[in-house]
Formats: C-alpha cells, structure tokens, sequence
C-alpha cells in the first residue's frame, strides 16, 4: 500500500442551492475515501493561473463549467471529469450518483485518460495588435444583430478554399461536434479524433457543406466588409467584435484536453442516451444504460 495522497480539485459552476447540495455530497463522499486530499474552487474563475497540484480535476456543472475550467487551466492541463449538473453533457456525462458510486475506483486509479484536440485561435487585428484564446469546442464567426449575410473568406495552410455567404462559419473540433456544429447540420465526430470541421450557417450556396480537415492544418477566417455586429465567438464564452481588416487565424493548441474514463465507457452509449437515439443498447455484459 501506498502512503501517497490522492489529490482532487473539485471545481463548481456558480453556488446555486443545487451546486451548494451536490458539494455536500461530494464532501461527505470523499471524506470515506482514505488518503484523499481535496481543494474546493467556487468557480473556474479561482483556479490558480500556474497550474493545480491535482491527479483529478472534478467539474461539478455541465459542459459549459468544463469548456470554462480548461481554458483557465491553460498550459497546465490536467485530468478531468465531469459530473453533469446542467443539461444535456457530453463530457459532463457523469450523474452525481454516478460519479459517487465510482469514486473509489478514481482514487485508485481505475480510470484512463483520453487526449482531446483543443485550438488556439489568433484574432489579428488590422491595427498590428492580436490576441490569443484557448479554446476546446469551435470558433465560429457570427452574423451580429444587423442579421446581414456575411462573406467570410476560408484559406487552409494560407491556401484560398472558399468564400462562404452565410449567416455564420464554425470551425469545430471533434469534441464541440456535438455542439453548435451539430445544430447547424454539421457531422459528429468521434470525440479522438484529430481534426477540425468547418460548418457553415444558413450557407447561401447548397453546394457549400461541411468539410472536414486534418488537425495540423492552420485556418484562416476574413472578412471584406464584416457588417456591424460581426463577433467571434471562442466555445459560446468568450466573445469579441470583427473589424475589417481582421483575421481569425485558428491551429492546434499545444496543450490538450485530459478527460478521465472509466474503462467501460462507451461514446455510442453516451449519444444514444444524450440524443434520445431509440433502441435498447446491449453489450457483451448485456443491457447499458451507459452510466458509466
């Protein structure tokens, strides 16, 4: 046996009663595991900027509580798993009595840990100055509130591949494929995969679809004339207006995403459940309900 304490940083969405009840739980929970140490963050907002010495990261929340934790870990990735407090989650796939019932098989180390693309997306501005956000589902450049068509030009490896007239462009990693991707008609993707989808909104052109590219590619998005209210917009969060002139220029991050699996976990089982995709599911162990 070893003497080495297992660490959890157990991080919330914002302190609503449901969240204050869940942490309750979660705290008399981890008290019963032995050699656990655990650090409570009220929000993604208070973890430290230099990294957390954790072997887990638990998100209470949804998905939304899990795009906000990495992107505030930054460089400092570390594994992660969700327990779904809010709607549908994809990666917040765990019920809280799910997750407590498996607790110990964490603490012990009973689980793996996928790596899941995340992306830096560059806005370069036309004054010279830029910016950089780390992002985990897409970027995508909107139409803003005069509702015009935007024409947003597509260069893949500063090769020229379209102009896109839309209502939008998406630029989604496999893990936001279920996202606003997924509403705008573009494909899922296998959550490990290596590569980007570009979706278009409202394309004016039928012929303008979906396409899928390699992950080590760098993808630039412009505009001519953005009308007024033209955002980018990095995972639904983080929001900034598009000037002319500007570019959005969008490559693999060197950091990825590090979500922690239980060996039985099945990412059909999880759509299936999340989608409401009918039929009964049944494994080699017989009928899941893919809880785990």
């Amino acid at each position: 046996m070893t003497d080495t304490l297992f660490r959890l940083a157990v991080v919330s969405r914002e302190p609503i009663e449901r969240v204050r009840q869940a942490r309750d739980r979660l705290a008399a929970a981890i008290a019963e595991q032995p050699r656990v140490a655990v650090d409570w963050y009220d929000s993604p907002d208070d973890l430290p900027s230099d990294g957390l010495a954790a072997n887990l990261v638990v998100v209470l929340g949804g998905d939304g509580t899990i795009l906000r934790t990495c992107r505030q870990l930054g460089a400092f990735q570390c594994p992660m798993v969700g327990v779904n407090l809010g709607r549908l989650g994809f990666l917040a796939d765990l019920t809280e009595e799910g997750f407590v019932s498996q607790l110990g098989r964490f603490v012990g180390g009973e689980y793996h840990v996928v790596r899941h693309l995340m992306f830096e997306c560059r806005l370069e501005r036309a004054d010279g100055t830029t910016e950089t956000h780390l992002g985990l589902n897409e970027a995508a450049v909107l139409s803003g509130g005069a509702f015009s068509m935007l024409h947003v030009n597509l260069a893949v490896d500063a090769e020229p591949v379209a102009t896109y007239g839309c209502d939008g462009l998406i630029l989604s990693t496999p893990v936001g494929s279920t996202a606003h991707n997924l509403a705008a008609g573009g494909p899922i993707l296998r959550q490990d995969l290596q590569a980007f989808v570009i979706t278009p909104i409202c394309a004016h052109t039928l012929t303008q679809r979906p396409v899928v590219d390699r992950a080590d590619c760098v993808y630039t998005l412009s505009l001519d004339e953005p009308p007024p209210g033209t955002t980018l917009v990095i995972d639904g969060q983080v929001k900034l207006p598009l000037l002319p002139g500007d570019r959005v220029v969008v490559s693999r991050a060197p950091v990825s995403f590090l979500l922690a699996r239980l060996p039985e976990h099945s990412y059909y089982a999880t759509l299936h459940r999340k989608l409401g995709w009918g039929g009964n599911l049944v494994s080699n162990n017989g009928p899941t309900n893919g809880h785990a």
